[in-house]
């Protein structure tokens, strides 16, 4: 499988060429012969079978590019999400003694270093790395291949996903919302957009996954469209034998 999808143009140039060849030993066949006839019936059928696997391979292609364009809004949510929490930090953490101010930023700390590290996984492994240009374009899909998938599954170990307000920092926060209630805001609003970005990876992650297991759809598209590319010669060929 992997085979396949790394050697698209190959594959596809080989299976025309060899067309070509059988079309050049059938060529002195007279046009209305058996053989033209079953070179016009090859051409049907291979070309109904590569348009299915056309069509169906444009419905992963339509899943994969809107997977795509969450996957970078959930990066640029993780962005704006680090920047905040840095900022809280700078503000707030820096020269602060309170106790439950201390419990406020520690919390951050944490929620901060849990978006840090799911920054580098395999969900935005194309947004945080740069490849080859054409090793990075494959011929029919904007998704990696099977084989990068399946070495980039995600691993829940590597995941990090923490509570942003739990037994510890509800009482803090509920301490500082009268004395200190811009911290108490601008802490909600973190455990909040911090919430909604996790479930977000979670759904990413889902639709990765299943995408993942049927990215075997881009290998049959190849393998359809080298049996089309085998036939057409033979439809040209025919075309050709009738001018004669």
């Amino acid at each position: 499988m992997n085979f396949v999808l790394d050697h698209q143009l190959a594959l596809l140039f080989a299976s025309f060429a060899a067309g070509c060849i059988g079309v050049a030993v059938i060529f002195g066949k007279p046009a209305g012969s058996k053989a033209w006839k079953l070179a016009d019936l090859l051409w049907v059928v291979l070309g109904g079978l590569g348009a299915v696997t056309a069509g169906l391979a444009g419905v992963y292609k339509s899943d994969s590019s809107l997977l795509d364009r969450q996957i970078d809004i959930a990066y640029a949510l993780t962005d704006a999400f680090d920047r905040d929490a840095a900022r809280f930090r700078l503000r707030y953490c820096e020269n602060g003694s309170d106790a439950d101010l201390r419990t406020l930023c520690d919390k951050v700390e944490f929620l901060s270093a849990s978006t840090a590290g799911n920054a580098a996984l395999p969900l935005f492994l194309a947004i945080t790395e740069s490849t080859g240009t054409l090793r990075a374009l494959p011929l029919f899909s904007s998704q990696p291949a099977p084989d990068q998938m399946d070495a980039d599954a995600f691993d829940e170990a590597a995941f990090l996903a923490f509570v942003a307000l739990d037994d510890t920092t509800r009482p803090a926060l509920a301490s500082l919302r009268a004395p200190q209630p811009e911290i108490a805001a601008d802490f909600q609003i973190l455990a909040s957009t911090y919430d909604e970005l996790i479930a977000q990876i979670r759904r990413l992650m889902a639709e990765w996954e299943f995408l993942r297991a049927s990215a075997a759809i881009l290998v049959l598209q190849t393998l359809a469209l080298c049996l089309v590319s085998f036939a057409a010669p033979f439809r040209l060929g025919k075309s050709l034998a009738e001018l004669r």
